[in-house]
This record gives C-alpha cells, structure tokens and sequence, in this order.
C-alpha cells in the first residue's frame, strides 16, 4: 500500500497523537502518531501501546479472504525466532540457511516432476507476487534473445493470460512495459480458454500464464489444453510459446490431492512454475518460490554476482535483505509433515470446503459458481430474487468477526 505524508497542521490535538486504549501510568504523556518522540519510554510500555492498538484489526484465523497461513506449531515460531536475525542475502555469511534454502527448491522442483536429465533452477522470494515478476522477466528476457538472433524488432513484446489473473501481472506488464493480452470470461467460463489463449499468440507473445487455483473462484486452469493448442500454433505458424505456470495456491495442493493432473514439468511447454510458501506451503508470511525447468531457461543476464558481502554470490531478486526465518519454517515442515502429512491437511482442507460449499447450496438464496474441489476455495452469488446484495451478506459476517469477500467477477462476467 502506498501511503502519503500526513499534513499535522490539518490534525487537531486528538488526532495528532495514540490515546492508549487502557491507562497507564507511563503514558501520562501524549504521544505523537505522526512524528518520533522526542523522549524513550519503557518496552513495556511501547509493547503495550502496540499491541493494544492491534486489538482494533480482523482476527487473522477469522480471514477467509487471502488464503494465507495464520497458524504454525510452537517448535516452527522458535525456529523462525531463533532465525529473525539472519539476513537471507548473506549466504557467505550464513551457509546453512542458502542450504536450507537449495534443499527446498530441490524439494519443490521434484514435487513438480522436473526431469531427471535437467538442471532445474530456483530460488526463495517474499512471495507469490515476487515470484510472478522473476518469471515474467526470464520470460520477456528469453523472447527477446530469440527475437535478437532473428533480427527481429523486440520493442513490442506481449503476454497471454485470463482476464481472472491476480493482479501482480497487471503490474508486471505495465512495470516492464510489456503489452497484456487477455482472455475474457464468458457465460460460465471464469477462467483462461485455451483456444482463445493460443489466437491472442503471436511472434510477439513472450509466454502464456496459467493458473493454478483462481483467485476468484479457486479453479484451476487446464494447463494441458493450453499446452496442445500451443503445440498446434507451433505447427501451423511455427511460433513456439511457453508457459509459466502461477501455482501461488495449486503448487502446494495438486501434487499431493491431485498427482495424474498433468500441470507442471511434466508438459514441455511449461518453463517455469511459482507458488506461496505463505499459502498452502503452511508457512507465515511471507515467502515465495519460483522453478525454472532447465537451467536455460534462466538467462544469464538476469543473473547478479555480488561480493561485497564475502564471498562472491549470485541473486536473481526484486528484494534484497530479508529474514530467513520463513526460509527454515519451509523446511522444518518439509521435514515435520513429509508427502503424507502435507496431504493429508490439504484433503481435510478440500474436504472442508466441499461440505461448506454443499451447506450454503442448500441455503435457498445462493448458487455455487464453485465448489471447492481444486484448491480448497470456492464461490457462490445469488439468486436474482433477492432482498439483499452480498455486499451486505459481507458486512454483517464482518459483525460477528467473520472476514468474508464480497467482490465483482472479471470483467465481461461483472
């Protein structure tokens, strides 16, 4: 969120400064909002004030909205304490936590079936979001060395994706000035058509995105069929287009509930995958993962090596300094659930949202648009003959604490 400079001399005394939610006597004293004070006062003190403001915020295990993990066991919470104070950067400085790390990108490339004769690559992000932007970048940078080598102009560079993508590839189109070519839903559809995919294709188009588990409707998208369209493109014009595949919800869900779904390495078209550690990974946030299927597949370019901190290092990343505590709270789950335990929270998860999806069906006023059986997120309207509107069905779960979206479809499906 971007936020703008407060203007005090527009602030009365009340709104200038934190009046405590419960007296104390250390707070005798006003203290300012908007400006450092000018004195210390004890942590106590400034623990309380804090915490006291927060009480004002949702409950986060209340939040049905963002799909992001609110909870870890204890023995997780100490690792990631023990671990706040490392830089994730300084891998010359802390080679454990870099091996920690390249042991869960080894994990992940082989929950997604990358080839046994390929060098995959990947690295940890702050999330999804980042992830998506590292993706789209190996993404344009190797279309345009193709378009380089054909003496082609590289000044028009395009990406394919449903008008259903979460916003992070809004913005890296239009951060890297890239035009967005998108598939809109109709009738039923709320997700890509891959036959409409591949005519939005052209010379031009540096990759077709795929979802893993919609943000609107918790759908996943049919990677294979978009793949066989690319392949009959590639026949009849040859333009060969890839794939990244945005699995920030699915990546952690299909290999365990969903494993003869051809969605990942598998297809060849598939270049590069993403998830949310913070998601379905079960971690706090926040923390992200992208894997590129072949080293190739990661330009060189993209590639810093740095120094300056001991040791030379290499970093492919938007961010720079971060803790490596949700680095190593991916790991002790790898390590504490393993295949069997993963799975068998990600089916109580899906098992959950059948039986809720199934409850509010028979509720009368509601139809199911989804429900619930790809990623553990489904969405429901209402039928016409309404005296109500689920703007306000939203507000008065929000009465009882209960955080639950109400939000328009993609555009042409409002």
């Amino acid at each position: 969120m971007v936020h703008a400079k407060v203007k005090l001399e527009d602030l009365n005394d009340a709104q200038k400064t934190i009046i405590p939610i419960y007296a104390r006597h250390a707070l005798k004293k006003s203290v300012p909002k908007y400006e450092i004070p000018k004195e210390s006062m004890l942590p106590r003190t400034a623990y309380d004030l804090i915490h006291d403001e927060l009480i004002l915020d949702g409950n986060s295990r209340f939040n049905l909205a963002t799909f992001v993990s609110t909870w870890m066991e204890p023995e997780a919470k100490q690792l990631m304490m023990d671990t706040l104070d490392k830089n994730m950067i300084d891998k010359d400085e802390y080679p454990q936590t870099a091996e920690i790390e390249n042991r869960c990108v080894n994990i992940i490339s082989r929950l997604w079936n990358s080839e046994k004769d390929k060098e995959a690559m990947g690295c940890s992000t702050i999330g999804s979001s980042e992830a998506c932007m590292l993706g789209g970048m190996a993404l344009k940078w190797k279309w345009r060395e193709k378009m380089k080598k054909l003496s082609k102009p590289t000044d028009k560079p395009n990406l394919v994706m449903g008008m259903n993508v979460q916003v992070c590839w809004e913005k890296f189109c239009r951060y890297w000035d890239i035009e967005p070519r998108f598939v809109y839903c109709e009738d039923n559809r709320f997700i890509i058509d891959p036959k409409k995919a591949a005519e939005l294709s052209d010379e031009n188009t540096i990759g077709v995105v795929c979802i893993m588990g919609s943000t609107f409707d918790g759908s996943y998208e049919p990677v294979e069929k978009v793949s066989d369209e690319l392949d009959k493109l590639e026949k009849e014009k040859g333009i060969d287009i890839p794939i990244h595949v945005d699995g920030a919800s699915g990546g952690f869900i299909a290999p365990f509930l969903d494993p003869k779904l051809k969605w990942d390495f598998r297809l060849d078209r598939v270049k590069s995958i993403n998830t949310s550690g913070h998601k379905y990974g079960l971690v706090y946030p926040g923390v992200g993962w992208v894997i590129w299927r072949d080293k190739d597949e990661l330009p060189e370019d993209l590639i810093f090596y740095v120094d300056y901190l001991g040791g030379k290092m290499a970093t492919f990343a938007i961010n720079f300094s971060r803790p490596g505590s949700q680095i190593c709270a991916q790991y002790y789950n790898f390590l504490r659930l393993g295949f069997e335990g993963y799975k068998e929270i990600q089916q109580a998860c899906r098992d959950t949202a059948l039986y809720l999806s199934s409850a509010i069906e028979k509720m009368g006023p509601f139809k199911l648009i989804t429900k619930g059986d790809d990623i553990p997120v489904f969405a429901w309207t209402l039928k016409e003959q309404t005296n109500f509107t689920l703007f306000d069905m939203a507000d008065k779960l929000r009465e009882r604490g209960w955080l639950v979206p109400a939000y328009k479809m993609p555009k042409n499906r409002e």
